[in-house]
Order: C-alpha cells, then structure tokens, then sequence
C-alpha cells in the first residue's frame, strides 16, 4: 500500500482492524461456549496452534479441533477477556497481518478455580474475504490456582496448570538473556 494510502485503502486497513480485533474478542467467546463449530471458522484450514512451553503443537483444523476438544475435557466453566490489542499489516499482501493480544482468563481446571495470564502472538490470515487465525501461539505469565495467586504471581514457577510448578513464559526481560527483541517489531 506504499507510504501515501488512498482514503479507500485507509478505510479498508481501519476495517480490516476491526475485523481482526473482533476475531480475538470471538476466539474467548468460543472457547467459554465449547463451540466446535467456532473453531473451525476463526482457523484457517492450514494454521497452526502452539503454546511456548510446548504443550500445545497443533498443524491443521483438525489437530487444532481435537487440541481444543481435549482443553475442554479437562476444563469446567471458563471466562476469557481480552485486553491491549496490537495489530501489524504486511504492507507486500493486504490478506496478512500479525497481532499481540493481551489477555486473561478464569478457569475452573479439574475443579480448581484457577486465574490464568495470557499472551498471543498471532499471523492473521484473510480467507475468502473473512480474516482467520493462520498461527497462534500461547504463553504465559502465571497460570494459578485462585488460592495461590498471592504468593504465586512472584515465583518464576507461576504456571500449575499440570499438577507442577513450571516457568513462566514471560516476562521475557527477567527471565531470559535476549528480553524482549520481539517486541521491537511492534514499536
């Protein structure tokens, strides 16, 4: 689109933001309902969908569908909300774009209530004229249960989502040796 946007482009870019900022919003709509069907419209046929620790490396909306099928398996009631979302157009191609969303939610995981802190860096994909997920990938900061968010939102070992005390994704500046370089592409 070049430095000087035509008025139809700034409008379809302000469009596609929104679209796009809607999509994050819907995805935690999904997920609380269950909704199978959801799924398979904000994926694209061909994305991917990890988590930074690992425990997430689906390929294909299938692999996706079953990773989602069994989260819910394991989880009672959930409430995802969305905070800060940054999205990044790919000025070579008008159908791909990259976001950062911050996000939270409150899960009850085996029957712990449990407060969860989240991060998703995501490629956006424009599919037949509808933006989908074409990757997302999931970290976190702490992923606790309600009883020991206090003293657990300091300990480097802050997500025990699996019966363990893991390290915490981010924030990357404390805890690793290159921070955060990927945030400078955002800035």
């Amino acid at each position: 689109m070049g430095e000087k946007m035509s008025i139809e482009d700034r409008i379809r870019r302000l469009e596609d933001r929104a679209a796009i900022q809607e999509l994050a919003v819907l995805y935690g709509f999904i997920m609380d309902e269950r909704d199978e069907a959801g799924i398979r419209q904000i994926f694209a046929t061909d994305a991917t969908l990890r988590s930074q620790d690992g425990v997430f490396a689906a390929t294909g909306i299938e692999e996706i569908v079953q990773t989602y099928l069994g989260r819910f398996a394991a989880l009672g009631p959930t409430n995802h909300y969305s905070h800060g979302h940054v999205v990044r157009f790919d000025d070579a191609d008008p159908d791909t774009a990259t976001g950062l969303l911050a996000s939270h939610a409150e899960v009850a995981r085996n029957g712990v209530a449990m407060q969860v802190a989240l991060r998703y860096k995501d490629t956006y994909r424009r599919v037949n004229g509808k933006w989908q997920f074409a990757d997302r990938l999931m970290s976190y900061m702490y992923y606790l249960p309600a009883t020991e968010y206090a003293e657990g939102l300091a300990d480097r070992n802050s997500v025990r989502a699996y019966g363990d005390h893991r390290p915490a994704d981010w924030p990357e500046s404390l805890y690793s040796e290159s921070g955060s370089d990927w945030l400078k592409a955002y800035l």
